[in-house]
């Protein structure tokens, strides 16, 4: 497959208005296509350079971390799927760890986004490489702190949005017309006034899939560590992971 690298010239005429002042007009751009071929050149120098670096990626990335004894995919569940609940579970757990050792508090419920899962996990090794192709986005976990009104806003969101989104420590059920007949944060009724910790993404915090109550707020937490990152860090934690599909996010019928 050939590959094409535009090639602009920008030709510049100068008019003179005054001994004072000069003024630079583009008078007109060219553009063409240069074919590169598929038989370039390789610099053997460079090529020396980088081996190196690309061995020790190339290692890293084919470290096994884990075992998945079965295939997950987000399109094994209707509103709630095992690969969507253990992306969930890694940021309660992981992303706890860390908020709690900063803050002294606990996060009460995580939300992420169905999209955001960008592949499966294989039956077999998991490697640093799944991580990297499940979440090969850059997005860090952040905690907010909003009231239980905003949580109310965001059962609403996540029945009327009608799709897997990852959540933990939620309990949200829906009837047959996707009406909530029950919310729960860490299984108890949400208080309206009451402040929780909810955990997200950056993406999501922005307003990302149009979730936008998690502004205003009482504050926000960064921690600096991204999801991936912290895939990873769960992963090498346990021998063989076990996601389920479960009763977090349901629809009776």
């Amino acid at each position: 497959m050939k590959k094409y690298q535009i090639l602009f010239s920008i030709c510049v005429l100068i008019f003179f208005n005054s001994c004072k002042q000069d003024s630079l007009v583009v008078s007109k751009i060219e553009g063409k296509q240069i074919g590169i071929k598929d038989s370039i050149e390789i610099n053997q120098d460079f090529e020396a350079e980088i081996a190196p670096f690309r061995a020790r990626l190339e290692k890293d990335m084919n470290t096994i971390l884990s075992y998945a004894p079965e295939t997950y995919t987000k399109k094994d569940g209707d509103l709630n799927t095992a690969i969507g609940n253990l992306m969930a579970d890694i940021v309660f757990k992981e992303g706890n760890y860390v908020f709690n050792k900063r803050t002294n508090k606990n996060i009460d419920a995580v939300l992420l986004n169905h999209g955001g899962i960008r592949s499966i996990i294989s039956k077999g090794n998991i490697t640093t490489e799944t991580a990297f192709q499940v979440m090969p986005f850059e997005n860090n976990i952040v905690v907010v702190a909003i009231k239980g009104k905003q949580v109310d806003s965001m059962m609403q969101y996540l029945s009327q949005a009608k799709r897997a989104h990852p959540v933990q420590g939620i309990k949200l059920t829906l009837d047959k017309n996707y009406k909530i007949s029950e919310a729960l944060i860490q299984g108890k009724p949400i208080v309206k006034d009451h402040t929780y910790y909810i955990a997200t993404n950056d993406y999501l915090y922005n307003g990302g899939d149009r979730m936008r109550f998690f502004k205003p707020n009482d504050s926000v937490y960064y921690l600096d560590y991204k999801i991936r990152n912290a895939m990873i860090d769960y992963f090498k934690k346990v021998d063989t992971i076990s996601p389920k599909i479960d009763n977090r996010f349901t629809q009776t019928k």
